[in-house]
């Protein structure tokens, strides 16, 4: 027999639902659920919160450089490295593609990619090439004022990642923001922009529309 006392549960919430990741990877999955693509993929996504969110309804490939033994019928799991060039059969690939707290990371070597001061465009530029024409990507990336936090992440200038996509074809459709565990949008995206890239932190999500 082992004692095991838990004398503390009892003052706990039933669960945390302040969590900005939390918060973001449920609304995420409610749009897509809500658009119904015929072929989603996920970039590196957490599998234990968006992923699973997606995958209890639908089907959802799943890239990431990590390796993943998976069993739910849902998941169809590909050891992909996205900073390398794709291979021809991945190009124009899904109507739909989400990328939710993971290209950020993309070249600081921190999930066992390698260091590239590039890593991050080399990613994006890969997943618009992998999005249909019409297609929708789903982005979360911190932003705010632009800097490298060693090996951790990069925080984004808004400004500047939508400037980047709209060369390659991304229009952006829509913006979405986490403050105070509540997600906002504004009606003017020029000024909603211009706001956040002066915080030092902000969780942003872009939703863009692949053009012809």
């Amino acid at each position: 027999m082992s004692i095991n006392p838990c004398l503390t549960d009892h003052k706990s919430n039933a669960g945390d639902v302040a969590s900005e990741y939390f918060i973001n990877d449920l609304f995420v999955a409610q749009k897509i659920f809500h658009n119904r693509p015929r072929k989603h993929v996920d970039i590196g996504s957490r599998l234990d919160g968006f992923v699973a969110h997606v995958a209890s309804y639908r089907e959802i490939e799943v890239f990431d450089i990590r390796p993943l033994s998976c069993g739910s019928k849902n998941i169809n799991f590909k050891r992909v490295d996205m900073m390398k060039p794709l291979n021809g059969e991945y190009i124009n690939y899904a109507d739909s593609i989400s990328c939710i707290h993971a290209l950020e990371h993309f070249g600081l070597g921190r999930y066992g990619d390698s260091i590239s001061t590039e890593g991050f465009t080399d990613g994006l530029l890969n997943i618009i090439d992998m999005l249909k024409i019409n297609g929708l990507l789903y982005l979360s990336v911190p932003v705010g004022i632009e800097r490298v936090e060693f090996n951790s992440h990069r925080v984004l200038d808004p400004i500047k990642l939508v400037d980047f996509s709209r060369n390659y074809g991304l229009n952006l459709k829509e913006f979405y923001f986490i403050e105070n565990g509540t997600v906002k949008n504004k009606i003017n995206l020029t000024k909603t922009l211009k706001l956040v890239s002066t915080k030092k932190y902000i969780l942003g999500t872009f939703v863009f529309k692949k053009q012809s």
